[in-house]
């Protein structure tokens, strides 16, 4: 894992970084930084965009509410988006910014809201989840900042994953209660993990997921675990066999 700076801010800026270019804060990002952390002209922050890896850059107020920074060095290259897929269903906002945020700490590069039989939470707000995306990967160096899909119903999803990736999908049925019996020891396919709602999958779902190619089923223990509890469970036990904790 490379060594990255833990001590000076981070922001994600959703603008160009590049040498020696200007970036113009909002107000709320000026507030933030002069007003909230109280940094001052000459001080400096870091900052990326998902893009263009991390840079460096200075602070340059402009009166009381307005500022902008300067870039002026690279700190870290752009590394590639982790190849790893969390499909969920939507929670309720308290449940789901704590799943969203976890699951970019876990090492997520893409995740996509689905809609199942059980579902009962109301349609996930995009501006919401990107806001908890670029949030964490603030808070904990992530420069490949996952993708957020649109909420599709889970048949639909499925579908649109590639042929050769490894849908691992957490399922309360399952007879074992130790979920490393049921994952292999290797695995080069691209890694998708599948976390229901709060009600479960249906019985029609389960058997759709059973019947595709690529689906391993999982328990998580002999307790009943809350759907974020589940989807952070879920994705050490996958990044630890399968994933790049290896």
């Amino acid at each position: 894992m490379p060594r990255y700076d833990f001590t000076t801010q981070r922001m994600f800026m959703g603008q160009a970084l590049t040498l020696k270019a200007l970036l113009e804060l909002d107000r709320g990002q000026a507030n933030y930084l002069m007003n909230v952390l109280r940094l001052r002209d000459g001080d400096t922050v870091l900052v990326f965009n998902g893009r263009d890896g991390e840079w460096r850059a200075v602070l340059q107020p402009d009166g009381r509410k307005k500022a902008h920074l300067e870039v002026t060095e690279q700190t870290r290259e752009q590394p590639l988006l982790p190849d790893l897929t969390l499909l969920f269903a939507p929670l309720k906002q308290a449940r789901l910014e704590y799943m969203v945020q976890k699951a970019v700490e876990m090492g997520v590069g893409t995740l996509i809201p689905v809609r199942t039989d059980h579902t009962q939470a109301k349609p996930l707000k995009d501006s919401k989840a990107i806001a908890y995306i670029q949030e964490a990967a603030e808070q904990c160096g992530i420069l490949a900042v996952p993708q957020m899909h649109d909420e599709m119903k889970l048949h639909d999803a499925l579908t649109g994953l590639s042929a050769d990736t490894r849908l691992i999908f957490c399922d309360e049925g399952e007879a074992s209660q130790n979920p490393l019996d049921a994952l292999p020891e290797n695995s080069d396919n691209p890694l998708a993990v599948l976390i229901g709602p709060e009600g479960g999958f249906s019985e029609a779902e389960r058997a759709d997921l059973r019947s595709r190619d690529n689906v391993i089923a999982i328990p998580l223990g002999p307790r009943v675990l809350r759907a974020d509890t589940a989807a952070v469970a879920a994705l050490a036990i996958v990044q630890a066999r399968l994933g790049d904790w290896r």
